[in-house]
């Protein structure tokens, strides 16, 4: 990846952000608030809509292209709605949903992928929807495994009830169906790299690297591809030698803990700058310091589009 850079991960309301703000600030180009999936930083969390804001996934639904999301996490989290759906509350889960099968551009999402079918059963039950069936009515090909994904589909709804999945070969799967579209594809993945749960989150970072160089040994220089985060969490190194394991093994029952370990983690995002990191058609642009909406405006610029203007506001009745 030969183009760097440094990017703010701040909200419009405090200075750490959460994946909610974080994400749709990289696929908006606007700040928002905390909590807040896609709406303006009018948005109050769980009280008041916001201004809905337009996405890059949106803008390639309507110019005609293929678009996807796939993760390791519960796919209507924060990362992965903030891509389709525009609600004042992460944690509606239900409404999250709702709005995959009812898209404001195209058809909405081609291909969604990743853990969450437990979680999105148990929001839509009671409110009398049917999962399966609310998928196939919108044309999509459900599978709950990642062995029913269909090589031939161009709709794909693949909901697991883990994240314990060979994510890559997924990747590559969805990146088959979605590059079959002449006018090409926007695609989103997300791979937990949150490091509470240290050694997961550690093996996580080696499984995306796997996945973001296989795409670029597939794709060459024909294809825009960025790496980022959508914020910083605390993680410090604080020892070690070369040779010599970093995560040592758990002590036995009874055993004081290790007083220093060499691998520091609290339990919490952090606001630091996170790495920026691109290759393909407008990868020239992420250089420097960056604020995570220039991600937003790089995008499109490789796409040759631009936002739509800003709605007129109506003026006040006298």
């Amino acid at each position: 990846m030969p183009h760097i850079g440094l990017s703010d991960t701040s909200a419009a309301d405090v200075w750490v952000t959460d994946s909610a703000a974080g994400m749709s600030a990289i696929v908006t180009g606007q700040k928002t608030n905390n909590g807040v999936l896609s709406q303006s930083a009018t948005a109050i969390r769980g009280q008041k809509d916001g201004e809905r804001l337009k996405t890059i996934l949106e803008y390639a639904e309507q110019h005609g292209l293929s678009t996807g999301v796939v993760s390791n996490v519960v796919v209507t989290d924060a990362t992965g709605a903030a891509c389709f759906a525009h609600v004042n509350d992460r944690r509606k889960t239900a409404e999250i949903f709702s709005q995959l099968l009812s898209p404001a551009f195209g058809d909405g999402v081609d291909v969604i992928a990743g853990p969450g079918r437990p979680q999105i059963l148990a929001a839509i039950t009671p409110l009398g929807m049917d999962l399966e069936a609310s998928l196939k009515a919108k044309g999509y090909v459900f599978a709950p495994t990642p062995a029913d994904i269909p090589s031939n589909a161009r709709r794909v709804a693949a909901l697991f009830d883990t994240m314990d999945y060979d994510q890559p070969a997924v990747v590559r799967r969805v990146i088959d169906i979605l590059s079959r579209n002449p006018k090409g594809f926007f695609l989103m993945v997300e791979c937990d790299m949150h490091t509470d749960r240290l050694k997961l989150g550690l093996e996580h970072a080696t499984v995306m690297d796997q996945m973001v160089q296989e795409a670029s040994e597939r794709f060459k220089d024909d294809t825009l591809i960025i790496l980022t985060a959508d914020h910083s969490f605390d993680i410090r190194v604080r020892g070690g030698k070369r040779g010599e394991p970093l995560l040592p093994e758990t002590p036995p029952s009874g055993t004081a803990p290790i007083s220093k370990p060499l691998i520091r983690v609290d339990n919490g995002h952090t606001g630091e700058q996170v790495l920026v990191a691109a290759r393909g058609p407008g990868a020239e642009r992420v250089r420097g310091f960056m604020e995570n909406t220039d991600i937003f405006r790089i995008m499109m610029e490789a796409y040759g589009w631009k936002p739509d203007p800003p709605a007129a506001k109506t003026p006040p009745t006298q």
